[in-house]
């Protein structure tokens, strides 16, 4: 018996992945799929009168951060990172 080991392609024919993992936003370590303490946030950014632009900041924090009670400073130094600027990619 013979398996082909063929990659996942969507409609077009390019080649797709059917699990791409996550890195912690705090640690920068990858958030396996059997963690089951991560989670993802999504942080919606307002205009000056509160409303929603339809935008929004997405936020991955593993078990093992939420785990040592650090995830709200974790999450504070990310979102003061952000409006600083000094993320990477930003």
């Amino acid at each position: 018996r013979t398996f082909s080991l063929d990659a996942m392609q969507n409609a077009e024919g390019t080649t797709v992945d059917l699990y791409v993992p996550r890195k912690c936003s705090a640690t920068n370590r990858l958030i396996q799929a059997k963690d089951h303490g991560s989670v993802q946030i999504n942080i919606a950014h307002v205009d000056a009168n509160g409303t929603n632009s339809g935008a929004y900041t997405t936020v991955a924090l593993c078990g093992f951060v939420r785990q040592n009670g650090a995830a709200d400073a974790a999450l504070t130094r990310i979102w003061e990172e952000k409006q600083r600027g000094e993320l990477r990619g930003q």
